[in-house]
């Protein structure tokens, strides 16, 4: 099972939005990590075969994905950011829907569709209309529709959107109950989505993988680059400007800051043991969502 890019770009008008991207994808969990404008869907769309890329390759075990066509599709399973759905349907009836555009027979789109709703939370929900649901449950219902095919390769474009931290732990758990014998890959720009589930992680940046590896292996590159230091309250303003600040906490006056840099940023700093969010401050100048850090 190999899912292998190389050098694929896309090029719309003068922009590459994706340039030079070369990769290969086995059984696993993979992140694919970056702001937004960074290239995530446009690569997870030439994946999918939805768009074509501009030069490079996208092959599944040394066929090209285009010229496989449907046999390649049959084995995908695609969550996009945003999926449509008939709004008077109910949620049983919509998966029974996907499940006949996707070929499944009625027996087996029923079994499927109550084993992944009752892996999804949504059991006592299969009768509602589409409509009716939280933004976090049609998310639900998208992860499910991904999965009713049973895919090899997974690919879901920002998951975890509109889900409360209690959905989207639910959702990591069962992102790593899916991920044996099959290839997930999921962008996000929040770390904790894919710090702990993802085998490899993959910095998007600019349309081009700047760095990939374990959280452990990114987070290594970044020791005696993480510091933590105290600065009165009216100094702050100077060192969010002067300085990659991950995060303030006020103490009685002044201010304990948390720094990525690769030099000490004040005399009494102390270094820290960094994180992937530290990482991720560190390359792409921002922090990595707003549920992760407050400033």
């Amino acid at each position: 099972m190999e899912l292998r890019m190389t050098n694929v770009t896309k090029t719309f008008r003068d922009v590459n939005a994706v340039e030079h991207v070369s990769k290969t994808l086995e059984s696993g969990v993979y992140g694919l990590l970056g702001v937004n404008g960074a290239g995530k869907t446009t690569l997870m769309r030439m994946l999918c075969t939805l768009i074509r890329p501009t030069g490079g390759t996208i092959t599944w075990d040394g066929n090209d994905i285009f010229a496989l066509g449907g046999e390649y599709r049959k084995m995908l399973g695609y969550l996009p950011q945003d999926f449509g759905f008939y709004p008077d349907f109910t949620v049983q009836d919509y998966l029974y829907y996907i499940a006949a555009i996707k070929g499944l027979r009625p027996t087996t789109a029923r079994q499927r569709t109550d084993r992944l709703l009752e892996q999804v939370g949504l059991s006592k929900e299969r009768n509602q209309k589409m409509k009716k649901l939280s933004g976090g449950m049609k998310r639900r219902v998208g992860i499910a529709q991904a999965m009713l095919n049973d895919p090899r390769i997974l690919i879901l474009d920002e998951p975890t959107a509109g889900l409360d931290p209690g959905e989207r732990i639910r959702f990591r758990n069962l992102l790593s109950e899916l991920a044996q014998d099959r290839i997930v890959l999921l962008s996000t720009h929040i770390v904790s989505d894919v710090e702990y589930i993802a085998n490899e992680i993959l910095l998007m940046k600019d349309g081009r993988i700047v760095l990939s590896g374990t959280s452990e292996e990114l987070t290594a590159a970044l020791l005696e680059s993480v510091w933590i230091c105290t600065a009165p309250s009216e100094q702050v303003g100077a060192y969010l400007q002067n300085y990659k600040v991950a995060n303030v906490k006020t103490l009685q006056g002044n201010a304990q800051l948390r720094i990525v840099s690769p030099e000490p940023p004040a005399k009494d700093a102390a270094a820290d043991i960094p994180t992937l969010e530290d990482v991720f401050l560190y390359y792409f100048g921002e922090k990595a969502g707003e549920e992760d850090v407050s400033l």
